[in-house]
C-alpha cells in the first residue's frame, strides 16, 4: 500500500466498495481494473430482466455518490484514483440491454474506457467542475451513457 493509499482500509465497507472491492489499490491503471472488477457483476446480472438490472444500476449510481464521497473525505483527496465504484457503474450503464457476447463485454469495455479516458465535452467539463461524491460519479455515469450509445449503434 502506498502512502495515497494508506487511509483507505478494505475492512470499511465504504472504503472496500469505493476501491472496487480492492481493484482500485493496484498501482498501476486503477480505472482499468476497477473496470474489469465489474465483468463479473455485469455476468451475475445478465439473467436479470431490464428493469431489475437498471433498477440495480440505478442504486449503485445513488449509493456511489456517498460512498465516493466518503472514501475521497477520508482519504483527503477529490477522486482519488483508487475509487473505482464509478468505473463499476459506468460499465454497468454501458452494456444495458446489449446483446452479450464476449465481442459485446470486449467493445463495451473499450469505448467505456476510452470515454472515461479522454472525456470528450461534457464529460470532461464535469470532471472539472463538479466535485464531491456527485462529480466523482457524474463523469463516469455520462462515459457509461455515451459508450452505451456507441454500443446500440454496433450491436
Amino acid at each position: 500500500m502506498t502512502k495515497s493509499t494508506a487511509k483507505f482500509s478494505l475492512s470499511n465497507p465504504i472504503h472496500f466498495l469505493a476501491l472496487g472491492f480492492g481493484s482500485g489499490l493496484l498501482p498501476k491503471a486503477p480505472g482499468t481494473f476497477g473496470t474489469l472488477a465489474a465483468i463479473p457483476l455485469f455476468l451475475l446480472m445478465v439473467p436479470l430482466s431490464s428493469v431489475y438490472y437498471g433498477a440495480i444500476v440505478l442504486l449503485i449510481c445513488i449509493s456511489g455518490i456517498y460512498i465516493c464521497g466518503k472514501a475521497a473525505e477520508d482519504a483527503g483527496v477529490h477522486d482519488h484514483g483508487a475509487i473505482v465504484w464509478d468505473e463499476i457503474a459506468g460499465f454497468l450503464i454501458t452494456m444495458f440491454m446489449v446483446p452479450i457476447s464476449w465481442q459485446s463485454i470486449l467493445v463495451g469495455f473499450l469505448l467505456f474506457r476510452v470515454f472515461d479516458i479522454f472525456k470528450p465535452w461534457p464529460i470532461s467539463y464535469i470532471d472539472k467542475n463538479l466535485h464531491g461524491g456527485f462529480g466523482i460519479m457524474l463523469d463516469d455515469v455520462l462515459a457509461g451513457i455515451f459508450a452505451l450509445a456507441c454500443m446500440h449503434l454496433i450491436f
